[in-house]
């Protein structure tokens, strides 16, 4: 699952995970449809952006590791804060990627766990 409110970074993810053999890949643009999606579909990799606009990712984060340990979570954010990073990850995430990122990034975080 891709959640962010940047419909080319949503598209670019995608067209990412597709090629590394991903086959169903949701999209959201706020917390409230990622929520759902999460709840419903149980997604095995997620990419969750930090700033959404109903929500703060980190709280998604929260609330997805309460729903289920097993998703391997990775937040994204343009901004590389050291609170943002030491959030994600006390928060449950495998990885914060910042971006602008790159496929080869992306793929080296993702094809271990296919």
């Amino acid at each position: 699952m891709v959640v962010d409110d940047t419909a080319t970074v949503r598209l670019y993810l995608k067209r990412i995970l597709q090629e590394l053999g991903v086959d169903q890949v949701f999209e959201a643009s706020d917390g409230a449809h990622a929520e759902a999606i999460f709840v419903q579909e149980q997604p095995q990799l997620v990419f969750l952006d930090i700033q959404l606009p109903d929500i703060n990712g980190q709280v998604l984060l929260e609330r997805f590791r309460r729903c289920d340990q097993h998703s391997h979570i990775f937040m994204i954010s343009s901004y590389s804060s050291v609170d943002n990073l030491k959030a994600a990850v006390a928060g449950g995430a495998k990885a914060f990627v910042v971006k602008p990122f790159t496929a080869e990034r992306i793929s080296n975080l993702v094809q271990p766990l296919l």
